[in-house]
């Protein structure tokens, strides 16, 4: 099912903040979507956002001017409930999934170039160079390379449960896969070869692949996260608090590395942005994403996080994109 968050009304608007405890605050938000969002995603170069909202259904925004550029929807005239959202890594075309179809979007005419049905409900995906195919993460506890312009699977990775994770290396040569299974699982989207699995403490919420394909972030819900090799499958660090965690547990929804693949940037479903040394596991800065009401109990998750040209960008589950310097 796609995430869901308690809908509270805000003024709209672009504001500079003060500061803010348990990490700097934003330098800069901007709403996106009044009553918050399902699904987002952010662009490779930061360029654009993709978000499925709760009025709306999808849009695309450029992230320079925060403005929006087109309405995403499946049917003309009605909001769709966008359950996953991913861009191709040369940001040339995006795509939107509600739970059972996909439509490919060109970001130059903002027009659908494909609409297909999947073969079971989607949890996630991600897009190939030239939006070509699709990985999707589905519910039927399996991964599908998806050719999203011809129609059809090209290869499927099979699971012991459902798979809510997915990532593609930059060059759509590699497949990292996480379940509710507790497992992750490297594959080669050429051969469909299991390459390495690890085994977290729980489900599987967040996967993704440095651009240099030589490491890998992944985190359980409410488990550990960590750094690891993609090549001998160990281990180099662990960036959650192990000892901690009687009294601190941590889910991360949102990851992505830098483009030179030194450095990662994470969300975490209470709203805490960090900026990770890849080499050392050291946090080097964190935000924590505005909040609608201030005093209210509510955290808004952080659903896409992503590295612009001197900022740093996190958008919301409240529909709030936080720029970060």
């Amino acid at each position: 099912m796609p995430r869901v968050v308690k809908s509270i009304l805000a003024a709209s608007g672009l504001l500079v903040l003060a500061g803010c405890d348990s990490g700097d605050a934003p330098s800069a938000w901007k709403e996106y979507a009044l009553r918050g969002a399902y699904t987002a995603s952010i662009s490779t170069e930061g360029t654009y956002s993709v978000i499925g909202s709760f009025d709306h259904g999808g849009s695309l925004w450029e992230l320079d001017n925060h403005e929006r550029l087109y309405n995403w929807n499946h049917r003309a005239n009605t909001p769709s409930i966008i359950a996953a959202t991913a861009f191709s890594p040369e940001e040339s075309y995006a795509a939107t999934a509600d739970q059972q179809n996909l439509v490919l979007w060109s970001l130059s005419t903002g027009q659908a170039e494909g609409f297909w049905s999947s073969p079971a409900e989607i949890m996630q995906m991600d897009l190939s160079p030239n939006g070509n195919y699709a990985l999707l993460g589905l519910a039927n506890h399996t991964a599908v390379y998806f050719d999203v312009k011809r129609g059809g699977v090209k290869r499927t990775f099979r699971h012991d449960a459902r798979v809510r994770s997915v990532d593609l290396s930059d060059d759509g040569s590699l497949a990292l896969t996480g379940s509710d299974a507790y497992k992750v699982k490297l594959w080669s989207v050429e051969t469909g070869e299991l390459l390495q699995e690890l085994t977290l403490g729980n489900v599987v919420d967040t996967v993704v692949l440095s651009p240099n394909k030589k490491t890998a972030f992944s985190s359980g819900s409410l488990d550990k996260a960590i750094l690891w090799d993609i090549d001998s499958g160990n281990e180099i660090h662990t960036l959650s608090n192990i000892a901690s965690f009687s009294q601190k547990r941590i889910s991360y929804l949102s990851a992505r590395f830098s483009p030179d693949s030194q450095q990662l940037l994470t969300g975490t479903a209470s709203g805490l942005v960090q900026l990770w040394d890849v080499n050392t596991g050291e946090e080097l800065k964190s935000w924590r994403v505005h909040r609608r009401d201030t005093y209210g109990p509510v955290q808004a998750g952080v659903y896409a996080v992503g590295f612009g040209q001197g900022e740093y960008y996190a958008l919301a589950s409240n529909g709030i994109m936080n720029e970060l310097k």
